[in-house]
């Protein structure tokens, strides 16, 4: 009887049958998941998610729980999305045309947000499209991204800015000379290409 119970509960979520869910990925309760919606392999969706028509979600990704991803969002492999995260998809938004009738699909153009390989946002981030997010990058919790964020980029604030680098282990770098940083859990080192480029060595 208890598993049952715990069974019904873990099913009471909206996914809709255009919707293509990988192998070895998790829904939790109470999350909607839109048509054509595709999730990759071994992923988590937490609880009270939101996932708009057409989104496409990589492997190993997880999404917390309350997050809303509005289409048509990209989210490559292995990115962390924190709780309360929101993906916006309306730089100018209105309920209204400029006559006073009601807004509708076709009186605006939806734009998105890329969020590249590796990528972690923290909770209650805000990422307002378009825009992208580059790969490896961090956004602090409580963020405003209004503007593309590089490669490696640590950002934080409102409106957000870089205020450093992190690695691929999700810390913050630590500079080592001129132009050279480097990871103080794998000691990886990167080299600092211009103020808003970074590359990793080939160690």
């Amino acid at each position: 009887m208890f598993l049952q119970v715990i069974k019904n509960i873990w099913n009471r979520n909206e996914i809709s049958k255009f919707a293509k869910i990988g192998n070895g990925t998790k829904v939790w309760s109470y999350s909607k998941i839109r048509e054509n919606v595709l999730i990759g392999d071994n992923a988590t969706v937490g609880m009270y998610v939101y996932i708009g028509p057409g989104v496409k979600i990589g492997n190993s990704v997880k999404i917390q729980n309350n997050s809303l991803i509005y289409e048509p969002a990209i989210i490559e492999d292995g990115v962390f999305i924190g709780p309360n995260v929101i993906l916006t998809n309306d730089k100018n938004p209105r309920a209204v045309n400029v006559d006073g009738t009601k807004k509708n699909e076709s009186d605006w153009d939806k734009a998105g947000v890329l969020i590249k390989q590796g990528v972690s946002i923290g909770a209650s981030a805000v990422i307002v499209a378009p825009i992208m997010v580059g790969s490896w990058s961090m956004v602090s919790a409580g963020a405003v991204v209004v503007k593309d964020v590089p490669d490696y980029a640590l950002v934080a604030g409102v409106p957000a800015e870089k205020i450093g680098w992190v690695g691929k282990a999700g810390f913050k770098l630590e500079p080592k000379g001129q132009n050279s940083y480097i990871c103080p859990i794998t000691s990886d080192t990167y080299t600092e290409v211009n103020p808003l480029q970074l590359v990793k060595d080939l160690n």
